[in-house]
């Protein structure tokens, strides 16, 4: 029997039934979506294009694909921002907050997870207010926004109601119930479950594996092991019919089954649980999961006395916790302001927006910030002159006194360049391009001018009275210089590479002095600008 082939219009709701539907089939879906692509090509709508390769790429994610999914992502990302469609871009903004999520990067899921809200019109269906909504207030709970959390469920829950979409009611009240578990409220999350069950019961919903994990974690968070172990057998039983399965889901459940197993005293039954579980995350590549795997080897280690056994473990999970530290840290550097903040939406979107382009150790713009603002500023000022900072010998620093020591001298470093450009070009600014390279951006001030000023905040470096922080190991800088005018066609790539030689050349010649200056014919006579240390 041949198949109807859709118009533009039967397309777009078949479509829309991917994209507004929770539950699915992931190899059905595939299949779909690629059709749908293929008939929107002949078509030559490129909005239907565009919707259906997002359906795809949300399948891509589920399978665990994650690497393949952030990979095609940007092309309908920067489709819809060209083509200014709201509801696509809206929609694109929840996937990449999905992926940042998996990925165990907080501060990218709650950013994109306020994108997605934002972005949403007059013209949102009712899902993507629901769940959009629903998904911000789970990023939220993640960095531990609690009073921002619960208002979100409770308004998404509220319109689910309002609007009579059960499923997605349902949905609502299990992450709700999970992002209470997660921020140390268990009884808070019983209430929610209590209200839960007879809800699926009074609309026939048979309970998902993804919602008994939610409710068996709650189980063990209020101490009761066996009813636990029970709802995760069934929970992982139910498991791997295709529906609503994101890459983690089993091992999270195998990790949640070992714990209540633990817990009711079965330790051969929790460490094969747990061995399962292990051998999941090495397939997957789920290194936030495995971190929790190391964890909980180590206490059931400790739980059958073998405490040399539990220390090697231990050993191997702050190896791993320390591997993904520095995502925690900018999570909670870049949301921290967001626990407080109850306006809506847009008024928060400014907020973290402004903590995204901020780097977390030093509080100094970042490279983000930079590739945003510096092309304008150098199109703009001629005299725009720009230079890069790098410490010598930062290295010694990091292996003689520890990598805290170094950031120590990075945060105070930092400080000292922001305090001496203000003193000087209050409409400069500072920018930390990572590790312990800076930028210095000086508009309107002429080479010659820039350079002086330059080597006063080199000098002052080096002066500071760092004995209190790194002993007898002295801080330097060397800078590279860079201006407008020094090229017929300035660009941020060719200032940043003039800048980039320069600096390379005051590291050449000794450290601890500022190069400025074209670079023309060899090292020895293209940077003879240069000022050196006294």
């Amino acid at each position: 029997m041949t198949q109807r082939v859709l118009d533009a219009e039967e397309l777009s709701a078949a479509i829309l039934a991917i994209e507004d539907e929770l539950v699915f089939d992931t190899i059905e879906t595939r299949d779909l979506a690629d059709q749908y692509e293929q008939r929107a090509v002949e078509l030559g709508d490129q909005l239907l294009v565009q919707r259906a390769r997002l359906c795809q790429i949300a399948v891509l994610m589920r399978a665990g694909d994650l690497a393949g999914a952030a990979s095609r992502i940007w092309a309908v990302h920067r489709w819809a921002e060209e083509n200014q469609s709201r509801k696509l871009l809206a929609r694109t903004h929840l996937v990449w907050a999905n992926v940042h999520r998996l990925l165990g990067d907080y501060a990218l899921n709650l950013e994109h997870s306020v994108l997605a809200v934002e972005l949403m019109g007059s013209d949102a269906t009712p899902f993507m207010r629901i769940w959009h909504l629903a998904r911000l207030a789970g990023a939220l709970g993640l960095v531990d926004s609690r009073a921002a959390a619960r208002e979100r469920y409770e308004r998404a829950e509220a319109i689910a109601h309002e609007l009579g979409h059960a499923v997605l009611e349902l949905w609502v009240m299990n992450n709700y119930a999970w992002s209470e578990c997660l921020m140390g409220e268990p009884v808070r999350a019983e209430r929610i479950i209590e209200r839960l069950r007879p809800f699926a019961a009074e609309h026939g919903f048979e309970l998902h594996p993804t919602i008994l994990d939610t409710i068996g974690s709650i189980e063990i968070e209020n101490g009761r092991y066996a009813e636990a172990e029970q709802t995760l057998l069934e929970c992982v039983r139910r498991h791997g019919d295709g529906r609503l399965e994101d890459a983690d889901s089993m091992a999270q459940y195998l990790l949640t089954l070992s714990r209540a197993q633990r817990g009711t005293g079965a330790l051969d039954r929790a460490q094969r649980t747990l061995d399962e579980c292990r051998r999941n995350c090495v397939e997957r590549e789920l290194g936030h999961v495995m971190v929790r795997v190391h964890q909980d080897q180590a206490e059931l280690h400790a739980a059958r006395g073998d405490f040399e056994a539990a220390f090697a473990e231990h050993k191997l999970f702050f190896a791993a916790h320390v591997a993904l530290g520095s995502a925690e840290r900018e999570a909670q550097a870049r949301t921290r302001q967001a626990m407080y903040e109850t306006a809506e939406a847009r008024e928060e979107a400014e907020v973290f927006r402004e903590q995204a382009r901020r780097d977390p150790l030093t509080g100094l713009r970042n490279r983000r910030y930079v590739d945003e603002e510096l092309p304008g500023l150098i199109q703009r000022d001629p005299l725009l002159t720009l230079a890069i900072v790098d410490l010598d010998h930062f290295k010694q620093i990091n292996d003689l006194l520890s990598h805290d020591v170094g950031d120590q001298v990075l945060i105070e470093v930092a400080r000292l360049l922001e305090t001496l450009l203000a003193d000087v070009r209050t409409d400069g600014f500072v920018a930390r391009m990572g590790g312990e390279e800076f930028l210095l951006v000086l508009p309107g001030t002429e080479v010659t001018v820039a350079a002086r000023v330059l080597d006063e905040i080199r000098s002052a470096v080096g002066a500071h009275a760092w004995r209190p922080i790194t002993g007898s190991l002295p801080v330097t800088v060397s800078i590279g210089v860079a201006t407008g005018a020094e090229t017929a066609a300035p660009t941020q790539p060719v200032l940043l590479s003039i800048a980039d030689r320069n600096l390379y050349a005051a590291k050449h010649a000794g450290r601890d002095r500022v190069v400025f200056g074209m670079p023309r014919d060899g090292l020895n006579r293209a940077y003879r600008s240069a000022v050196t240390a006294a």
